[in-house]
């Protein structure tokens, strides 16, 4: 609500400065020029905004010319066929494969539960590219160690069966053996694969600040959570041949086109190498 008490109070201040004062009187063209003049400075010193802002405030006037006209303030609603702008989508940022085994080597002392939790949890995001929800929720029963698959619930309660690597199976093993036992002890029982020391499910943000020690303990320094590994995972996947098609449905999108944004990122790094290595490339 504050924020939206900003934007309008940004906008009234605009329109006064434009001797408008009546809401009756503003146009469509006004509500566009406004919005443009959301991406530079203001006369008063305001600096300019950022897309995702700039287009949350031209909501926000939106909303406010659609009340007016609903409630008979105006006739019109001069907003209606104003449109924010389209935020760029960002391209994910997937870490280095050097830096992702770093991760996983220093994720925890494989000589405490905690560690080999830790150490699974690490390589079993980066091994499958689940959602962290998705990790969390995981069942002992949904790992099968014997065939190296994973049994998955994702959005829309939608499963899928996924293939596990060795590394990860390795590491999950490891923590089945000698970890989670000690956990589930002191617990009253959970189906629940990755538990807390006190045999509790383990949440989403327990799993965050895992991935985050990790990065840190690799001395990574921007920002890392689990939903980095899952861009290393798709990006690592096409740089090395897979098809896309195949992407999707390990990722568990809907989509393609939602896939599709990971190819970016791989040609924007064969754009690099390009550059950097054809006589003719500058």
């Amino acid at each position: 609500m504050s924020a939206y008490r900003r934007d309008l109070a940004r906008y009234v201040k605009w329109c006064h400065q434009r001797d408008l004062l009546d809401v009756e009187s503003v146009t469509a063209n006004d509500i566009s020029d406004f919005a443009a003049s959301l991406r530079h400075p203001a006369a008063d010193g305001s600096p300019a905004l950022g897309a995702s802002s700039a287009a949350r405030v031209v909501v926000s006037v939106r909303s406010f010319h659609r009340f007016a006209n609903l409630e008979g303030m105006t006739t019109v609603d001069p907003a209606h066929e104003v449109r924010p702008a389209t935020i760029p989508r960002r391209l994910p940022k997937a870490l280095a494969y050097q830096d992702v085994l770093s991760m996983i080597e220093l994720a925890g002392d494989l000589e405490t539960p905690e560690g080999l939790r830790d150490r699974a949890l690490v390589e079993f995001l980066y091994g499958t590219g689940t959602r962290v929800s998705e990790a969390v929720d995981l069942d002992v029963d949904d790992v099968d160690l014997d065939t190296l698959t994973v049994i998955v619930t994702g959005k829309g309660s939608k499963q899928r069966l996924l293939p596990l690597g060795q590394c990860a199976a390795s590491a999950i093993d490891a923590y089945l053996v000698r970890g989670r036992p000690v956990f589930a002890a002191r617990g009253r029982g959970t189906p629940r694969l990755f538990v807390n020391s006190l045999g509790r499910p383990l949440s989403r943000q327990s799993a965050f600040a895992v991935v985050q020690q990790s990065a840190s303990r690799a001395g990574i320094t921007s920002a890392v959570g689990p939903h980095s590994l899952r861009h290393s995972f798709a990006t690592h996947l096409l740089q090395n041949g897979a098809d896309v098609r195949v992407v999707q449905e390990l990722l568990g999108h809907s989509s393609v086109t939602t896939t599709q944004i990971y190819t970016m990122v791989t040609v924007d790094t064969l754009r690099e190498v390009y550059a950097s290595s054809h006589p003719r490339a500058l």
